[in-house]
């Protein structure tokens, strides 16, 4: 007898009930489940996180460095120790099982669900596997155990029953709070710079930024020091104590704990003057740019906006675009050109994220100095984002700390084929002037471009000229440096009338034959 048959519909149907029953057994089961079968927030789904146009178009250029990206990936079940420390090079990588945790004293069960998943994301690209999240909500995190010593021991069963082997705690932890969590709980506690500066060590290509994120290491670690016994306690020399232990007593005089100190203090010293050192090579690509007048645009953002697809929507300019926080660190300078001829580069930066870490301001400030000298910022924003406000409110902060707050700002909301039209009018009360655009489909690419165009600041001076037909090298300067109005063919040679710099206008001055006005006037 035949069994009636199942259509594919209705399996889907009872798995999906399946799921959504076993899923909610296991949230009712913790009590403190955030995160269950979510992805985090702060990365797209896999679905819509494809770099080429749907219709087949790589705009992203060659992208030579995601070989060498996706070389080294951590792998789920292989040992991080080694049995032999002389067997070094066959040592691998794994996916650590991480718990998070966090504390939040103000603002919404929302916002701290928010900052939770970025947290979440953030531990994804490092290389870790997110268990669990248990979120506390209490006027001041506990000056001992963070958490406070009855949540404690309940994150010490978490982390035994999931078979976790790191927590991280949603914020900078103090060096005793770390220590006593650790105590309790009997797994790696780490905090969220902690994680930030793991993936920037891992991300890091460049000379310059691999100085940087280690100069950022060696600021945070200092003062998290630890020692063990009697090997990092004082030594000191002489009658001892009251044991009077005399002669032969005189200790080296540096503990182990002193010695690696300086030995930080030693290295970072050494880091600073190498990134000093590296600091002209920038100066001058710069004053050449400023020599000729080539207005410079710096894009902006949050990580994982799209600030990288967008540049490479613009230019092809090949820089790795990757579905994770960070994926590019190294400042990438790309020129570009607006309808009227005249020429502008376009500088991708570094992204930002809540609660960045000082150290990182500080050692990438030679690296945001693109974005202060810019003329003009495109804030990248991710549409999709849950909640974008907070997002625009820390790119702002970081470029306050950079002192470009005046700087001229085009805000640009990413990723706009993600959304509906109702968040796009959410977006548009938040920012009544901005750009919906999406560098997958190329949606207001061409609005970028023009709007830029009109923000660019225009050569100072207005002139005519008549160059010879053999100086033709004047007239393309004047076509790279300046924005032709007019060009006529004579006997006498070519007339351009022309807005120029004040520098090429010097130069022209033997072949001017009308007077020199600003263009305001």
């Amino acid at each position: 007898m035949n069994e009636p048959r199942t259509l594919p519909e209705d399996e889907a149907r009872n798995d999906d009930v399946v799921a959504r029953v076993l899923n909610s057994a296991a949230s009712t089961s913790a009590g403190f489940t955030l995160f269950g079968a979510n992805r985090a927030a702060a990365l797209q789904d896999e679905s819509t996180a494809r770099y080429s146009d749907p219709n087949g178009d790589n705009h992203d250029g060659d992208q030579f460095d995601r070989s060498d990206r996706q070389a080294l990936r951590r792998v789920a079940g292989l040992s991080t120790e080694l049995e032999d420390v002389t067997e070094v090079e066959y040592r691998q990588l794994r996916l650590e099982n991480v718990v998070l945790i966090g504390v939040y004293s103000q603002g919404t069960l929302s916002d701290a669900e928010n900052s939770m998943r970025e947290l979440a994301a953030l531990a994804e690209t490092a290389g870790a596997l997110v268990l669990d999240g248990l979120l506390q909500r209490r006027p001041h995190p506990d000056p001992s155990t963070y958490l406070g010593s009855g949540k404690a021991e309940e994150l010490r069963g978490i982390v035994q029953a999931l078979g976790a082997d790191t927590v991280i705690a949603d914020t900078e932890l103090a060096p005793s709070q770390r220590r006593a969590l650790e105590d309790v709980v009997k797994v790696k506690v780490i905090d969220r710079t902690a994680v930030i500066l793991d993936i920037f060590s891992q991300h890091a290509k460049s000379r310059e930024g691999k100085a940087q994120v280690e100069l950022a290491q060696l600021e945070y670690l200092l003062p998290r020091l630890r020692g063990w016994g009697d090997s990092m306690s004082r030594q000191a020399g002489g009658q001892v104590g009251g044991a009077g232990a005399g002669m032969g007593s005189r200790g080296p005089g540096e503990t182990k704990i002193e010695l690696d100190r300086r030995r930080i203090h030693t290295r970072m010293s050494k880091l600073r003057k190498q990134i000093i050192a590296m600091k002209p090579a920038r100066e001058a690509k710069r004053a050449n740019r400023r020599r000729n007048a080539v207005p410079s645009v710096a894009i902006a953002g949050y990580t994982n906006a799209g600030k990288s697809s967008l540049l490479n929507r613009i230019t092809r300019a090949g820089v790795l675009v990757e579905n994770a926080l960070f994926a590019t660190l190294d400042s990438t300078v790309r020129r570009a050109e607006t309808e009227d001829g005249r020429l502008y580069t376009l500088a991708d930066t570094v992204g930002f994220v809540r609660n960045l870490p000082h150290q990182l301001v500080e050692a990438f400030r030679s690296t945001l100095e693109e974005v202060a000298d810019s003329d003009v910022i495109v804030h990248v924003v991710d549409a999709s984002h849950p909640d974008p406000g907070s997002q625009i409110a820390t790119v702002r902060d970081v470029i306050g700390e950079v002192g470009a707050r005046d700087i001229t700002e085009l805000i640009v909301f990413n990723k706009s084929d993600l959304i509906s039209e109702d968040d796009r009018l959410v977006l548009r009360g938040i920012e009544p002037n901005a750009i919906f655009a999406s560098a997958r489909t190329g949606e207001g690419i061409e609005e970028i471009l023009s709007r830029i165009s009109d923000l660019l600041p225009r050569p100072a001076v207005d002139l005519e000229v008549v160059l010879p037909y053999d100086r033709g090298e004047l007239v393309a300067a004047l076509h790279e440096r300046g924005q032709v109005l007019d060009t006529r063919y004579e006997e006498e040679g070519t007339r351009v009338h022309a807005h120029v710099s004040e520098e090429l206008a010097a130069q022209l001055g033997e072949f001017t034959v009308a007077r020199q006005q600003t263009a305001a006037e």
